[in-house]
């Protein structure tokens, strides 16, 4: 072979191997390509499954955190009092009559149910998340569920004595309850003589009813 022909053969070859490289690495490159895109949608579909894993347990969670305390007449405690606050009336921690009003107020204002009790949706428009193992907190010693406003008034008006009896007879023990109220809150004989537990929740149901106008003077 000449010089001139080797020469052109070489050429050649050069050129066949540069093509040869060429072809690879496009090869290469579409393979690559390829798994990127699939890489790319399997990350895709992973990150809607989690998504919308995430947001099903986002959306579960506030059911399972909601608030299972329903305030109602008769209620007390520190519930109670936090309502009370929320709705801008006196916070004595007794769920009576003007409680029960603010609250069917504040239903009408917020288009719920006006039925005067404070349930779990009644709490959260009024921002309220409250424990139902909330302590009961403020009520006397002798376990009769006595809140702290009637421990005050009892101090006042007996001396927290349930056989006081005012000098006329009239007004008789712990509450110093005359015959007439006693017996139409379902009290039987002398308020005096009646154990210091059923004074509590006798005083207790005409607090729930009336509020501290039956003491004005040591309310």
């Amino acid at each position: 072979m000449d010089l001139a022909r080797r020469e052109i053969w070489e050429r050649s070859l050069e050129r066949s191997r540069a093509r040869r490289a060429a072809a690879a690495a496009a090869r290469r490159r579409r393979l690559r390509t390829r798994g990127g895109a699939g890489s790319l949608v399997a990350v895709t579909l992973l990150t809607c499954v989690l998504g919308a894993g995430l947001a099903v347990g986002q959306a579960q969670r506030p059911v399972a955190q909601a608030s299972a305390v329903v305030l109602k007449m008769g209620s007390a405690g520190p519930a109670v009092a936090a309502l009370q606050r929320k709705l801008g009336v006196a916070a004595d921690g007794i769920f009576g009559p003007i409680t029960r009003r603010a609250v069917r107020r504040f239903q009408r204002r917020a288009g719920l149910l006006v039925d005067g009790i404070a349930g779990p949706q009644t709490l959260a428009a009024l921002g309220l998340r409250l424990s139902a193992r909330v302590r009961q907190r403020g009520t006397s010693r002798q376990g009769a569920g006595v809140p702290a406003v009637l421990e005050r008034i009892a101090q006042c008006e007996s001396g927290g004595n349930p056989r006081a009896v005012s000098g006329d007879g009239r007004y008789r023990g712990k509450y110093q309850f005359d015959r007439a109220t006693w017996r139409s809150l379902g009290g039987r004989g002398d308020p005096a003589a009646a154990p210091e537990a059923v004074q509590d929740r006798l005083a207790l149901k005409l607090y729930r009813l009336r509020g501290t106008a039956p003491w004005a003077n040591c309310a």
